[in-house]
């Protein structure tokens, strides 16, 4: 490292190829948030063109209505607590191994993430991992708990 103003160097050692691959080729969000091709995909008010347009050259199995069997994945926007209410149906309307995603809007002081966690956890659901959604919203992603994965329908 020179100077505030100069060139940063790192020396990566033997992750350097690795990193590199990284850095040149990001995951997609579709990869991030696990969709693979022929799933069964729920959108519930996620109003975003560009995630739908992707979703569907993912997977033909994708509804904008709550699913009538089982999906793989479900995805709800949630801009308020009553919004949070709903994840409990989600529960049921999810498979068991499969997980509902939260997305919400960055930023907001009235409802924010930690507001959208205590709703999952309200709902019978685990959280498990938070993905950039884009750039003005943030997806929290729930799994039903393994002890009640076998009992789930």
């Amino acid at each position: 490292m020179d100077s505030v103003d100069g060139a940063v160097a790192f020396e990566l050692g033997a992750n350097a190829e690795k990193w590199a691959q990284k850095i040149l080729h990001p995951k997609s969000l579709l990869d991030k948030l696990g969709v693979k091709p022929g799933m069964s995909v729920a959108v519930l008010g996620v109003d975003d063109s560009g995630f739908l347009a992707d979703l569907r050259s993912r997977t033909r199995d994708v509804t904008l209505e709550p699913p009538k069997s089982p999906a793989d994945a479900i995805f709800i926007a949630v801009e308020s607590p009553e919004d949070l209410e709903r994840l409990a149906g989600l529960k049921r309307a999810m498979k068991p191994d499969g997980a509902v995603w939260a997305v919400f809007r960055k930023g907001r002081k009235d409802f924010n993430e930690n507001d959208v966690l205590r709703g999952g956890l309200a709902a019978g659901l685990v959280d498990v991992k938070v993905v950039r959604f884009s750039d003005t919203h943030t997806a929290s992603k729930f799994f039903i708990r393994k002890a009640e994965r076998s009992r789930a329908t």
